[in-house]
């Protein structure tokens, strides 16, 4: 095709993370012709920000440990809007995906006779995440990107994909251009994975980096898949917030696994003050009881730090709103009166290093400044739990991309376990499916150049919109909108904002060419900001109910009959979003009764 470069796979993966070169690697060795598109250099994923661990139930630390209770955390984490099948065949295959990570080179921290060291971590009951110190996804990356490396895998990076081509409403391929030099790229391909990660830079404060901006969200949803779940936003609760320039980069929850307090500024340890009835059996209800866990886990009484993420972030939320926050508006987290400075810089290398650099701050003599960062969201692209399909055939999700395992709230350590269970899958299943075509679906010469005339329109779009007014105008009002608390009136003010900016966008205009242009790069990603933006907006507001990460100020409980369906959010024939409410499937019996086990 004259004017295109074009290459055709059996599977064209989209993202290379440790769910998109887990997906890569379970393709190519399935015999499918396999290649990685990533918007940055390859090992600059945002895996690598992962520094806690896996959660697997190895059961090495606690051989009580298994995949049962590893399931009901997890449901129970997801306050019980977890699609039950994702959440099972997650705690069945972690530990095995874990010692194939093993056994392909990963190093992992050791007990004392020899097998992998577990770590605590929020909403887990028992010590459950493999870990490297404070690397753990940086030597997941190392290790899975040497595997695929090896296997011959082709790697396009610094490209990003700006839409998936459909031939008869089946997946023909992708439109990619080359970020260094403009160039347009086309993949001919019978599967696509998505393996994007998130959405961050549509909100202020977050900890995700500058490539996530939501592009797997939007290329499924305008490729006609469903997403689903987007009012689920988690706010890590521990990011910096000194010095401006790093706030919001996020603080391992392996600080508090590792004995870490947190702290207002009366020095008081707030969090026993807002442990929920829920989890009140089996948290501790005073400082004595809670130092003692870590000496003697067997009561299973943990500390209150170590609640779920959106418990903690909601307290830490109240305190500095109640002005006994931090001289610069977070909480104070302390390490340093709890383990000795060889601990720490054995345990806990990375943060050291992060402090020290980028605040001024020795975490083995003084507390850190830590406070909510947006982190996660548990929405994403509606699949298939067993085969990570989505509703397009040959379009396949994993990762952070992908709805249904997380529920409401994802616990810490499941996303790399999760990358590494559903990103096997989605590269096993596009390759089956991919084998299963007789021929490559055909691609439309007519739809590239409208593709690429739509891609190149803000290069002739005289004295329009500036991209980076409008998107710091998206950040802050999710931050201050769609945070969170929320309130239908801010919802409601929310989308009139975005519908506004959605009209500004199309108006984009940025000066220069093709080559090393950043302000056209954002231009490109205004489309999938603003597309997610309005996905979680819609959601949130009608969602009428406080639960899991997302809290409704004028609906401050959890409502049962809300609990019954999901939130699901498609594309309409004039290319707007409409919302349905899918009700959700009955447990099985055998579900309940895990469920109900002590």
């Amino acid at each position: 095709m004259p004017g295109y470069e074009v290459h055709e796979y059996d599977v064209l993966v989209v993202g290379a993370g440790g769910a998109g070169l887990r997906a890569a690697i379970a393709a190519a060795e399935e015999g499918a012709r396999t290649a990685v598109v990533c918007k940055s250099l390859l090992g600059k994923a945002h895996t690598v920000m992962a520094e806690g661990g896996i959660a697997a139930a190895l059961g090495t630390v606690d051989p009580d440990d298994n995949w049962r209770v590893h399931f009901r955390d997890t449901m129970r984490g997801g306050k019980l809007m977890n699609d039950w099948r994702m959440a099972m065949i997650h705690a069945q295959e972690a530990p095995e995906r874990v010692l194939e990570l093993e056994r392909w080179g990963a190093v992992f921290d050791r007990t004392r006779d020899g097998r992998i060291l577990q770590r605590p971590f929020g909403g887990h009951r028992y010590s459950r995440l493999a870990h490297v110190g404070d690397r753990t996804g940086l030597e997941m990356i190392r290790t899975l990107q040497q595997k695929a490396v090896a296997l011959g895998i082709d790697v396009f990076m610094e490209t990003t994909v700006s839409r998936i081509l459909t031939d008869a409403g089946r997946v023909a391929g992708a439109v990619a251009y080359r970020r260094e030099s403009g160039e347009l790229l086309v993949f001919r391909a019978r599967a696509v994975v998505l393996a994007t990660g998130g959405v961050g830079k549509c909100y202020k404060i977050t900890s995700n980096s500058w490539e996530y901006t939501g592009d797997g969200h939007s290329l499924a949803y305008w490729a006609g898949a469903d997403l689903m779940d987007m009012e689920f936003v988690q706010f890590h609760p521990t990011g910096m917030v000194w010095p401006p320039s790093v706030r919001g980069i996020l603080v391992t929850e392996g600080v508090r696994g590792e004995g870490g307090v947190l702290l207002n500024n009366k020095g008081e340890r707030f969090m026993f003050n807002y442990i929920p009835e829920y989890y009140r059996a089996e948290t501790a209800e005073s400082v004595d009881e809670a130092d003692r866990w870590y000496t003697d886990k067997r009561n299973n009484r943990r500390p209150p730090e170590l609640l779920p993420r959106d418990v903690v972030a909601r307290a830490i939320n109240s305190e500095i709103k109640a002005g006994r926050g931090s001289p610069h508006g977070g909480v104070f987290l302390d390490i340093a009166t709890r383990m000795g400075r060889e601990q720490i810089l054995r345990k806990l290398p990375g943060m050291y290093e992060q402090f020290l650099r980028l605040a001024d701050v020795d975490i083995t003599k003084e507390p850190m400044e830590v406070g909510p960062t947006m982190h996660y969201i548990m929405g994403g692209v509606r699949v298939d739990a067993e085969t990570a399909a989505t509703t397009v055939p040959g379009l396949y999700a994993a990762g952070e991309v992908a709805a249904g395992l997380h529920g409401a709230n994802r616990l810490g350590g499941n996303s790399l376990s999760d990358l590494l269970v559903f990103g096997r899958r989605a590269g096993l299943h596009a390759a089956r499916y991919a084998a299963s075509l007789a021929q490559v679906p055909s691609i439309s010469g007519d739809e590239i150049e409208e593709i690429a005339n739509e891609m190149y329109a803000p290069f002739h779009c005289a004295d329009g919109e500036n991209p980076f007014s409008i998107q710091k105008e998206l950040q802050e009002t999710m931050q201050d909108l769609v945070g969170i608390v929320r309130t239908g009136d801010e919802l409601k003010e929310a989308l009139r904002r975005i519908q506004a900016l959605k009209e500004r966008a199309q108006r984009v205009s940025v000066p220069g060419n093709q080559q090393y242009n950043p302000g056209w790069h954002l231009a490109m990603d205004l489309r999938s900001l603003l597309t997610v933006a309005e996905g979680i907006a819609l959601s949130a507001l009608e969602r009428k109910e406080s639960r899991g990460a997302h809290t409704r100020e004028d609906y401050p409980k959890e409502d049962p009959e809300q609990a019954k369906f999901n939130l699901v959010v498609r594309r309409n024939s004039d290319g707007e979003p409409v919302l349905e409410k899918v009700p959700r499937p009955e447990l099985p019996e055998e579900v309940r009764k895990i469920l109900e086990e002590a």
